[in-house]
């Protein structure tokens, strides 16, 4: 089978040379007899001459195939005429080469019979074949009949796919630039609430620095309060053992003392005066002070409420993206609104 392969390629590269030399079916179907018999040693049928070849119909081939046997039959004729031969050889020579001849044209019979029944049963097959790729063809038009109506109400739905594909683009670049809008928003909020989270932590160390001075304050003033009344207590203890003594000293009588005593007795009433003005300050100061505590407790109550609201503010801008998207018709929720009223700042602390 190796070596059928290099002379099947030949004979096909030497055949094709064949065809532009000779584009008649008959003159091409002799020369490739004459390749086949003469140069490469091989016997020519029909089929195998219509299988190399492939021109013509069936019959092309035999026909050739014919005439190349009655062409080399008459041009292969014995005549052996040599001076020196008897008569007797010549004639047992010519009748050995018509013998032979004789036997190479019944050979070339019997292969020319075996191929005209292989070529009808090839023609058979193929008749057979053709009725079947009729029926196939016939079968495929009817499929192709209703496929055309199919095809058509394909194209329309394409077309209506077309068309829901086209809303649903634009959908989404509508949808898309909602979540970007949102995404803007969310960002705008949550630097807003970066700003509330830092004013408030400024103002609650203002307050807690505010109430931080009122308290030392307050206690510098009750301790000076403290001091002073103190002073004019042990003052007005003072004046009163002067008092006192200035008394007995009356009542052992003098004029002059008794004068002293009205003196002194004025005195230790300014002196009564000062500690009820000095005990007046010293209860406005606890009333301040209480005031202080009052507005400290209010500014934590502020901040826990300014706190929980920024809570609640955090916790809405977390909401997934997706949920916003699953409602496109629907208006972003606005973020919650920074207070236009500044946190209330304590009062300021009175100087003592």
């Amino acid at each position: 089978m190796d070596d059928s392969a290099p002379l099947e390629a030949q004979l096909h590269a030497e055949i094709e040379q064949l065809r532009t030399q000779f584009p008649r079916t008959q003159e091409l179907y002799r020369e490739v007899c004459v390749l086949l018999f003469f140069r490469h040693g091989v016997t020519p049928t029909a089929n195998r001459l219509y299988q190399l070849v492939k021109k013509g119909s069936m019959s092309a081939p035999a026909e050739a195939l014919t005439r190349f046997w009655a062409t080399l039959r008459e041009k292969s004729r014995v005549r052996i005429e040599h001076p020196d031969l008897p008569a007797e050889l010549q004639f047992a020579t010519g009748e050995l080469a018509a013998v032979l001849w004789t036997r190479a044209v019944d050979m070339a019979q019997e292969q020319l019979a075996a191929a005209q029944l292989e070529v009808q049963r090839l023609a058979a097959d193929a008749q057979a074949r053709q009725a079947q790729a009729e029926a196939e063809r016939d079968q495929v038009r009817q499929e192709l009949t209703g496929s055309a109506a199919a095809l058509d109400g394909a194209q329309i739905h394409i077309t209506e796919l077309d068309q829901a594909l086209a809303i649903a683009v634009a959908t989404a670049s509508t949808l898309q630039e909602q979540v970007r809008l949102a995404q803007q928003g969310e960002q705008q909020l949550q630097r807003a609430l970066e700003t509330a989270r830092h004013d408030f932590a400024s103002e609650l160390d203002k307050l807690r620095a505010d109430g931080t001075l009122a308290q030392e304050r307050l206690k510098a003033a009750e301790t000076r309060a403290l001091l002073e009344i103190d002073r004019e207590r042990q003052a007005a203890a003072r004046l009163q053992k002067e008092l006192d003594a200035a008394n007995r000293k009356a009542e052992q009588g003098s004029t002059r003392q008794r004068d002293e005593v009205q003196k002194l007795q004025a005195q230790v009433g300014d002196l009564r005066q000062q500690v009820g003005v000095l005990e007046g300050n010293l209860d406005a100061l606890r009333t301040a002070n209480a005031r202080y505590v009052d507005e400290a407790a209010q500014a934590r109550d502020q901040r826990d409420q300014l706190a929980l609201s920024l809570t609640q503010a955090a916790a809405k801008q977390k909401v997934p993206t997706a949920k916003r998207a699953a409602k496109p018709t629907a208006k972003p929720t606005p973020g919650p609104r920074k207070s236009s009223s500044p946190v209330g700042k304590s009062p300021r602390t009175r100087q003592s």
